[in-house]
């Protein structure tokens, strides 16, 4: 991504969805103005690397984000060679993702961790040092690499961003990724917030995810309504998402860009996501 990549409009590949349907999904995007589709990678549900190489290829033209890769469960040279994979056969289309992990899930696979921002913070710049083709060496706290560099480095290197929201790790990502990711029921002055935490010396790409529903009382938004409120500590009046009528969601992703949210990144919640995507950039357009 670059700097002129404002108002950018994404869609994520809900994680209960099966695989097998991401193929006909990116396909169905591909026709619709639509500029990133986000897979996701949470424990037990589907892998982010895989996901990402279906949704490149079964899509034309789209832009994928791998959303999120947690930094304890992913050896950083490991997870480099998967990028530079991926970005030398779909150059310039990938955006790799990586945040600290939920906690609880982290810890039910014996991967929790004391240092979680220097474990974060330190496989960002390995991940990033080898993608660029360079020989890695790293002492850290929380990684060790001697002198390992990728035999096929990608020839354009794909934005690594951090899927981040407290102020030491909104800070963090500024100073060693290209980008940060923001999680469901951010709404515009919290993002503005997080721009002043990130403080980043140079480009730095934002993005928000948001649920996108047209009922606040639609059984699927309501579950994760429940869980978010008490994951950001906020109440649920302040939980913000694109809720409604397509005019009022089309509203409140502008809202996010006019807050200088780089990209909207929509979550579509309902049995025919491709529909409401429809509707939700019908609106956009008006």
């Amino acid at each position: 991504m670059s700097e002129n990549t404002r108002r950018r409009l994404g869609v994520m590949y809900d994680r209960d969805r099966p695989p097998e349907g991401l193929p006909a999904f990116a396909r169905g995007l591909d026709e619709l103005p639509v500029d990133d589709l986000w897979v996701v990678e949470d424990l037990g549900w589907a892998g982010g690397a895989t996901s990402a190489a279906i949704a490149l290829g079964a899509s034309r033209r789209l832009h994928v984000g791998y959303g999120i890769a947690p930094a304890p469960l992913r050896n950083p040279v490991l997870l480099a060679m998967e990028l530079a994979t991926l970005a030398r056969v779909y150059p310039g289309r990938l955006t790799a993702g990586i945040g600290h992990g939920v906690g609880g899930w982290m810890a039910q696979v014996g991967a929790g961790t004391p240092s979680k921002l220097a474990l974060l913070g330190e496989t960002i710049t390995a991940v990033r040092t080898l993608l660029r083709g360079e020989t890695l060496t790293v002492h850290g706290e929380a990684v060790r690499v001697d002198g390992v560099r990728l035999v096929h480095p990608p020839e354009v290197v794909p934005p690594v961003v951090a899927g981040v929201v407290g102020p030491r790790s909104l800070a963090l990502s500024g100073r060693v990724a290209d980008g940060t990711i923001l999680p469901e029921g951010i709404g515009p002055d919290r993002a503005i917030a997080a721009r002043t935490h990130i403080d980043a010396p140079g480009p730095h790409q934002l993005t928000v995810f948001t649920y996108l529903a047209p009922d606040p009382d639609l059984p699927a938004f309501r579950e994760l309504v429940a869980g978010q409120v008490g994951w950001l500590s906020v109440a649920e009046a302040d939980l913000y998402s694109a809720v409604g009528a397509p005019a009022v969601t089309a509203e409140r992703v502008r809202a996010l860009w006019d807050a200088g949210v780089d990209t909207v990144a929509v979550r579509p919640l309902t049995a025919d996501p491709l529909a409401e995507i429809r509707a939700l950039t019908t609106a956009l357009a008006r």
